[in-house]
């Protein structure tokens, strides 16, 4: 399991065009090979009038499915130059499209090679890319006198805090980066002078998207 990576959390569509040819690249977020090959056949059905729909796919945290196709372009000038692109960004779980209207003109394999890897980049720059991280979900349970401290301790290392329950105690749940857990369970216990009780409640990931904590289970 990665610690943190970035994958696709809403798709887009950009556009280039390269001596008349138009390189229409549509992003797509996929869990799944099953989820690709579909993407694949709507975009089929969408430009069936299209010379070319190549694409890539990579999937799964060891990148376990991973294909890309020139669909009839020259071989290695669409698919691959596209899987570059997904594999510099270091992008998991997505699928891309890149249909192509011919224009005309022939681009000669290093013109290919580059319209394709720059759709690929408008498509992703027109879609919104997140970095997911592994936290722990720390369950903290205090008497008052704590909270303030337990309180200090996650804004100052910006931990979002999920869920708090006042009751004749506190009980938080805090949402700690997987690498920090030690040492703010540390800082918790010197805190409070060891009068806070720390259990781990679950495991999850989590990003910001505009300013919010959204948590996913993987």
């Amino acid at each position: 399991m990665l610690e943190q990576y970035r994958t696709v959390y809403e798709g887009g569509e950009g556009e280039i065009t390269e001596k008349k040819s138009r390189f229409i690249a549509t992003v797509h977020p996929v869990e799944s090979e099953e989820e690709a090959l579909v993407f694949l056949e709507e975009m089929k059905k969408k430009y069936w009038d299209a010379r070319h729909n190549c694409y890539v796919y990579s999937i799964g945290m060891n990148r376990e499915f991973t294909r890309c196709s020139d669909d009839g372009e020259p071989s290695g000038t669409a698919g691959r130059p596209m899987l570059d692109v997904i594999l510099g960004e270091d992008i998991y779980n997505v699928a891309v499209v890149v249909t192509r209207y011919f224009g005309g003109v022939l681009l000669g394999t290093g013109g290919l090679v580059r319209a394709y890897s720059k759709a690929v980049q408008e498509g992703l720059a027109a879609s919104k890319v997140i970095l997911k991280q592994k936290g722990i979900a720390l369950k903290i349970t205090t008497d008052y006198t704590g909270l303030g401290k337990i309180q200090y301790i996650a804004g100052e290392r910006n931990i979002p805090v999920l869920d708090s329950e006042y009751t004749d105690k506190v009980v938080m749940k805090l949402l700690v980066p997987v690498q920090d857990v030690g040492s703010v369970q540390k800082a918790i216990t010197e805190g409070t002078n060891g009068r806070a009780g720390i259990e781990k409640d679950q495991e999850l990931y989590y990003a910001v998207i505009d300013g919010k904590v959204i948590t996913f289970d993987h």
